[in-house]
């Protein structure tokens, strides 16, 4: 799957602000926002790996990076 998931916002950064600015934030949104309706036929994740992903189907995964793991430990 590719990340046509992720979004990119870029908020207004004032010359007055005292803080770094943060020039782009990023946001996920969820497969279950585009997909009205859940078509028949869809793909399936075999079963041991369907219960670590959280879903049965390929197109209602979305993976998140784990906020631990980019803190660097």
């Amino acid at each position: 799957m590719n990340d046509s998931q992720w979004r990119a916002w870029y908020p207004y950064v004032s010359p007055l602000d005292p803080c770094p600015p943060i020039r782009v934030k990023t946001y996920v949104v969820p497969p279950n926002q585009w997909i009205a309706f859940q078509p028949m036929n869809l793909p399936q994740f075999p079963l041991d790996e369907a219960i670590r992903r959280g879903t049965l189907w390929p197109a209602l995964y979305s993976p998140y990076p784990s906020r631990h793991a980019a803190k660097g430990g």
